[in-house]
């Protein structure tokens, strides 16, 4: 069994988990180094990887240390997310194999900085969204694919997840979000539902995003769940008065080149459940995430009784593989299991030399949306240009999904 030698670079909440429960469990990775701004976090990896492997790792909380004196094939970003470009291009420029987490981008020009490292080394990089391999988004992609939906015109999603409290505790869990929603508005955190939309379209692939628009809401959710939780400003008092500039609601159009048209909504600040609510629309039918449901043109019985979570009978001729067969244990940890194919496809990929099926182009464009909203809410929701970062190549380039899929067309 062939060895790849991975580095750690951010081990917060994402990072550590990342490093616990999924790559420490596949045998063929070496986590031969860890970086992390704060040493206690750097020990605690460390001491995780000496009991579980029994190999101490190079320790660094210098990034740089790492990339130029650490023995790593490859290198895994999960850092804060104004750091994830920055991390990614020099590890790129030093020829090492990059995954970089997600996020959004602070301007459209460290996409550009991104996309040019990449050309000019050949260094492969992937974006890490791991939605685009949970089984609900591959489930409707296939059938999209198969042709089920027809034509497809719209598709909708949304990063709805209730995070007030991660929010209101970022100085004392020393996490990224609470700056960011202080300092900036925007639609900040869109490649969880843009990304498999992206897929499905071809977006960079015979398809592009063409212009958006975004628009936010008074920013309000914040500010009530300190009044009603005063012992988190008991614990943090520069919260005191904080002035929040992220609206509570931000909802963004994109237009795509083919003609699509996508909604985002980034909903994080009011009490709610988590639905990423991927929709797909076309001229022969529809999936909807939130209720599970697909609908076919013709179907004789529609409803809330007869669609709820029906999609269930198209698991057999759709599903792909690896979900059919995931056992229950892999489903309960680490986002349902979907991190886990994630990873494992970043490693096959670096092992055959394939093409990454999530690339730099996907990452630039996906990322850019932040860069791109924060524009549009500060015009007023004036439309914006979204950049070709394949520079026309989108126009040769094959469609790619990121794991083979169960595509029939009965």
């Amino acid at each position: 069994m062939r060895k790849f030698k991975l580095g750690i670079i951010g081990l917060g909440a994402r990072g550590y988990t990342m490093l616990r429960d999924v790559i420490l469990p596949f045998p063929e990775i070496e986590v031969t180094a860890v970086c992390d701004l704060y040493p206690d976090r750097v020990e605690e990896a460390a001491k995780l990887i000496e009991e579980k492997r029994g190999t101490k790792p190079f320790g660094t909380t210098d990034y740089i240390e790492l990339l130029e004196k650490a023995d790593v094939e490859a290198v895994y970003v999960p850092s804060a997310w104004e750091t994830h470009i920055e991390i990614a291009i020099a590890a790129i420029r030093r020829h090492i194999i990059t995954g970089i987490e997600v996020g959004g981008s602070y301007s459209v020009e460290e996409c550009w900085d991104l996309v040019h490292a990449y050309e000019e080394t050949g260094t492969p990089v992937m974006l890490m969204e791991n939605c685009c391999f949970y089984k609900d988004e591959l489930l409707a992609t296939a059938m999209a694919r198969a042709g089920k939906f027809g034509e497809i015109v719209y598709c909708h999603g949304a990063y709805a997840h209730d995070l007030r409290s991660e929010i209101a505790q970022g100085n004392v869990n020393r996490h990224y979000r609470l700056r960011n929603y202080t300092a900036r508005n925007c639609e900040n955190y869109p490649t969880h539902e843009l990304g498999p939309i992206a897929k499905l379209l071809n977006i960079n692939r015979g398809n592009r995003f063409v212009s958006l628009v975004s628009v936010a809401s008074k920013a309000a959710g914040l500010d009530q769940y300190l009044k009603d939780h005063p012992e988190l400003i008991e614990k943090d008092p520069t919260l005191k008065g904080r002035v929040f500039h992220q609206g509570d609601i931000v909802n963004t159009i994109i237009t795509c080149q083919n003609g699509e048209q996508i909604t985002l909504r980034l909903d994080t600040t009011l009490p709610r459940v988590y639905d990423r609510e991927f929709t797909v629309r076309g001229t022969k039918g529809l999936y909807s995430q939130t209720t599970n449901t697909v609908f076919l043109d013709g179907e004789p019985e529609f409803g809330p009784d007869k669609t709820m979570n029906n999609a269930q009978k198209y698991e057999e001729e759709f599903l792909p593989e690896v979900w059919k067969t995931m056992s229950d244990e892999a489903k309960r940890i680490s986002h349902g299991g979907m991190d886990g194919v994630m990873f494992r496809v970043f490693l096959d990929h670096i092992e055959s030399g394939e093409p990454m099926p999530i690339d730099v182009y996907d990452a630039a464009a996906w990322m850019s949306v932040t860069a791109l909203s924060a524009q549009s809410i500060a015009q007023g929701g004036a439309p914006q240009a979204c950049p070709d970062f394949t520079n026309g190549k989108y126009l040769l380039r094959e469609p790619k999904d990121v794991i083979p899929l169960n595509v029939s067309e009965k």
